[in-house]
Order: structure tokens, then C-alpha cells, then sequence
């Protein structure tokens, strides 16, 4: 049996190639660095505080979280997503990101830091205020801390006054 082969152009060749490849991991974007992927609780290390403590109803505070990578590079995308967990689970408050904060991008190489700041006034109990028990983190994952800062002050609008920061890279 005789065959006839057949004639490919190179372009197509080439364009049959590169879809064959696919783009995982590859250079998404078209700026030459390759893509990381997504931060996640699994593969940073990530510690909370210490805080700046409200000390009493009115006072602000401020309670930071840093993590470190601890694997391949990884990305970091967006604002913080964080929520507030009422006690024995009884509510759940989403905490908005800061006003006037912009989010940014941050890859994190193997042993790289970052961190975000969570800024909140102190309520009274029994004024609206919001009674965390526990503070969750989500990264790809959930990663949940002990809430020791007292109630969220209600904003008179529906609404409590806390708000997470954006991320920020540690170091140089």
C-alpha cells in the first residue's frame, strides 16, 4: 500500500504545537515571567499579631497578620479575605476591605514575607456590637485564629467598623 503524505504548512505545524503545550504555569500574560500559583494555607506559615489592643468602647486597634512562604513562589491577588466568627459559630462578619485601599499583586519567592493589617474600633457588648469568638483567614484554604480583642463597634448603618488593609510585601 503506497501512502501520499501529506504537506503541513510550518505555520500550522508550529500553531498546533504551542496549543498541544497548553499554558499552565506558562507566561499567562504576556510579559515574559512565569506564573505562580495561588498562596495558600498550605504552603505558608502564618501568625497573627501582635496587636494593638482597643483597650476600651471607642478605642481603635489594630491587629496584623504575617505569613511566610514556605514553598515555591506563589501569588497573591486582590485584598485579604477575612471574617469574623461569632460565638459558637452563631454569625459570621465579612470584613470589607479598608476605604480607599488598593489592592495589588505580590509573588512571593520560597522564605518571602507579606502581611496585612486588620483595623477595628471596639464596641460594648449589647450596642450592636459584633462578639467574635474566632477570626478565619482565607488563603486558598481556611486558617482560623482565637478573636482576643474584644466586640466590633456597630456603625449605625448595618454595618461594624473593622476593615482589612492591603497586602503588603515584608522586607525589601
Amino acid at each position: 500500500m503506497r501512502t501520499t503524505p501529506i504537506a503541513v504548512p510550518a505555520a500550522l505545524a508550529a500553531l498546533l504545537l504551542l496549543a498541544a503545550c497548553g499554558t499552565t504555569g506558562g507566561d499567562e500574560d504576556g510579559d515574559g515571567k512565569q506564573e505562580s500559583a495561588a498562596c495558600s494555607v498550605d504552603t505558608v506559615s502564618m501568625e497573627v499579631g501582635p496587636a494593638s489592643i482597643a483597650p476600651a468602647a471607642g478605642d481603635t486597634g489594630e491587629v496584623p497578620v504575617a505569613f511566610t512562604n514556605q514553598s515555591a513562589a506563589c501569588t497573591l491577588d486582590g485584598f485579604p479575605e477575612v471574617d469574623l466568627v461569632g460565638v459558637g459559630d452563631s454569625a459570621t462578619l465579612e470584613v470589607p476591605p479598608t476605604e480607599g485601599a488598593k489592592a495589588q499583586k505580590l509573588t512571593l519567592a520560597k522564605g518571602e514575607s507579606a502581611s496585612f493589617t486588620l483595623a477595628y474600633e471596639r464596641g460594648t457588648r449589647g450596642d450592636g456590637a459584633f462578639i467574635a469568638e474566632n477570626m478565619q483567614v482565607e488563603l486558598s484554604g481556611t486558617r482560623t485564629f482565637r478573636w482576643t480583642y474584644g466586640p466590633v463597634a456597630h456603625d449605625g448603618q448595618g454595618g461594624h467598623k473593622i476593615s482589612v488593609g492591603a497586602y503588603q510585601q515584608a522586607g525589601d
